[in-house]
């Protein structure tokens, strides 16, 4: 009954070998380095001292030796693969002649070893795997076949046949690397219950998943013995033990690697590998897979170090990331292929320049003080200015006590931003797409909201009975309430962003620089509440028409910023796509030189207009009514 993990999932692959030679070159590389995986692992159960101990076992090692020399034989020519198939005729020897187990692993992971290198297969994830990360993904894709605690008991496995593999059986898992792990999520297994999960879950994620699974024969950590990402991802314990190591520290440490912190240098590299994936899914035909790991290339990797590349060169920021936008829409347009290549080795040329940029690392004291000054004030100016003109608009008309539904709003706001903060940092994983949508819906709303309050102020500015408007409605329920939920969407939105700039900007300074970028958050707070000060002291010595005016269209043409800031937003998170048009671009106003970004913001122009003509057609005809009205008397 018990089959170990690969058995059942490469039986499928027998079936599958006429169609091996049509495989793209990596593909075939990749189904060889599964096989040898399998043949490794399983091959020693079935004989001992020289004699078969399962005979059906014993056949399947056959079947799939065989199975293997076809692949060896496919795979592109090259110096090094005469090796690749002499080697794979003597292991297929050594199993018609019964040959040790031991002898036979050893031979399969050593052909493995050789086939990655001529073959450049990587065997090394490009971001450290996160085993909690994994948790959820085994909870929902595995769990339901292989049980909660990977025993194969779950109650969608119950009659399969055959049963799924038991995660727990340490004599077979130690004779799978991580690698052997995440190539066999990767592969699927098709006319079985098992499905490819390559097209649901990305690299990271079955490294992640694969690290997990690991965690099922591990025991906690007992050994300060350390152990090289390369090393955990490609070997197994049964090597471990027989060169004579820690076998228990290396099962600790697969199932929970070292976490480092991921430098700007990791994270670009994983862009750009991932974006080379996607290119290879591109050429296969997979344009879903190939838009999607564009768009994760880019928020698992790229955007993580925007901040800090627009520390140094925000000039050199815009030209990557325009870079790597070009390259999605490529994509999504269905341009050949090479096409494609060609909008990738630009990206790609820009990344290289990123990297170089981001280096160093550390900046200097003046730079780290100048930066900190205007990530808060370039942030925090559009709330200011929001919050400020609400404020003053409720001192002018005599409602002072409704502020407190403003400061409520902004209050509320603070402690969800940080709230936020605290969870992604500590709790949850908060992807890069989720927080582009989460920032993109709400500049979205937040742009709605500004529009709607910025005409109703311009229609108000002339009405007689505006003070008992004011007393019946907007002091009331619903009033304060839209008040409230306008000073929370428009600091909210602001401040999450501002957070993880300065982690990065607090990374990025060292701790040297710490002093200048506190310094220069206290500069842009002095400046902002001086802002709030000119605009309320101001608004003092205005008419109320005049007030009302000034205030009505700082709000509609801050609904217009929003507009854009929330298209790019979206465009960054892949929801929506980039259509690069002749344009200048000017980011505190939300101005890109995108199609889709200034049609948002030429769509809030137009309801603007509408608004505005159908509030001027209004006065014309009140004007025209009282005119008849006086005349008439």
């Amino acid at each position: 009954m018990s089959r170990s993990l690969f058995a059942w999932l490469c039986l499928p692959l027998l079936a599958l070998c006429s169609l091996f030679a049509l495989a793209e070159p990596g593909d075939g590389a990749i189904q060889a380095l599964h096989l040898l995986g399998y043949l490794g692992a399983d091959y020693p159960a079935t004989v001992s001292a020289g004699q078969v101990v399962d005979p059906a076992e014993y056949r399947e090692q056959l079947e799939f030796a065989g199975a293997l020399q076809g692949l060896i034989v496919a795979l592109p020519a090259k110096a090094g693969r005469d090796e690749l198939e002499q080697g794979v005729q003597h292991l297929r020897r050594d199993i018609d002649a019964r040959a040790e187990g031991a002898a036979v692993a050893a031979n399969a992971r050593q052909l493995a070893a050789r086939l990655a290198e001529l073959y450049q297969v990587r065997l090394t994830p490009a971001i450290t795997p996160d085993p909690s990360r994994g948790a959820p993904l085994y909870a929902q894709h595995c769990a339901v076949c292989h049980g909660d605690t990977g025993s194969g008991d779950g109650p969608a496995g119950l009659g399969l046949e055959p049963p799924p593999a038991n995660l727990g059986d340490a004599a077979r898992m130690d004779h799978l690397s991580l690698y052997d792990l995440f190539n066999t999520l990767g592969l699927g297994i098709e006319g079985t219950d098992m499905p490819a999960f390559a097209d649901q879950l990305d690299e990271r994620e079955r490294w992640d998943l694969a690290s997990y699974i690991a965690g099922f024969t591990a025991a906690p950590a007992t050994s300060a013995k350390t152990f090289a990402m390369a090393e955990l991802a490609g070997r197994t314990p049964a090597e471990i033990a027989a060169g004579g190591g820690d076998v228990a520290a290396f099962r600790a440490r697969r199932a929970q690697p070292p976490q480092v912190q991921r430098g700007p240098a990791e994270l670009i590299e994983h862009t750009r590998v991932t974006l080379e994936q996607s290119l290879a899914a591109y050429r296969d035909g997979n344009v879903e897979q190939a838009y999607d790991l564009s768009v994760g290339a880019y928020l698992e990797g790229f955007e993580l170090v925007e901040s800090a590349l627009d520390n140094l060169d925000a000039a050199q920021r815009k030209t990557t990331e325009r870079a790597l936008m070009a390259y999605r829409q490529a994509l999504q347009d269905g341009a050949s292929v090479p096409q494609a290549a060609q909008a990738l080795e630009l990206a790609k040329a820009e990344l290289a320049t990123s990297a170089a940029l981001l280096a160093d690392g550390a900046m200097n004291a003046s730079l780290s003080f100048f930066s900190s000054l205007l990530i808060l004030l370039r942030e925090g100016l559009e709330a200011i200015l929001v919050l400020a003109a609400i404020l003053a608009f409720l001192r002018n008309t005599g409602q002072q006590a409704a502020a407190r539904s403003v400061h409520v709003g902004w209050g509320l706001a603070l402690l969800a931003g940080v709230a936020t903060w605290a969870v992604a940092a500590y709790l949850i994983d908060i992807s890069g797409a989720q927080r582009e949508l989460l920032e993109g819906a709400t500049a979205l709303f937040a742009s709605v909201v500004l529009l709607w309050v910025g005409v109703w102020m311009h229609d108000r500015r002339h009405a007689a009975a505006w003070q008992d408007y004011i007393k019946s409605s907007l002091v009331g329920g619903g009033g304060r309430f839209g008040f409230a939920v306008l000073a929370f969407f428009s600091v909210y939105r602001e401040l999450f962003e501002v957070i993880l700039f300065y982690e990065t900007l607090w990374l990025q300074a060292g701790p040297a620089g710490h002093g200048m970028v506190l310094a220069g958050a206290a500069a842009a707070l002095v400046l902002l509440l001086g802002l709030a000060w000119v605009i309320l002291k101001g608004s003092r010595k205005l008419p109320l028409a005049a007030f009302f005016s000034a205030n009505a269209v700082l709000l509609c043409v801050l609904s217009v910023v929003f507009a854009g800031h929330g298209v790019a937003a979206l465009q960054e998170a892949g929801l929506l796509g980039t259509r690069p048009v002749a344009f200048f671009e000017f980011d505190w106003l939300g101005i890109h030189p995108d199609a889709w970004s200034l049609s948002a913001q030429g769509l809030a122009l137009i309801g603007i207009a509408t608004l505005y003509g159908r509030s001027w057609l209004g006065e014309r005809r009140r004007a025209g009514t009282a005119k008849m009205a006086a005349s008439s008397d």
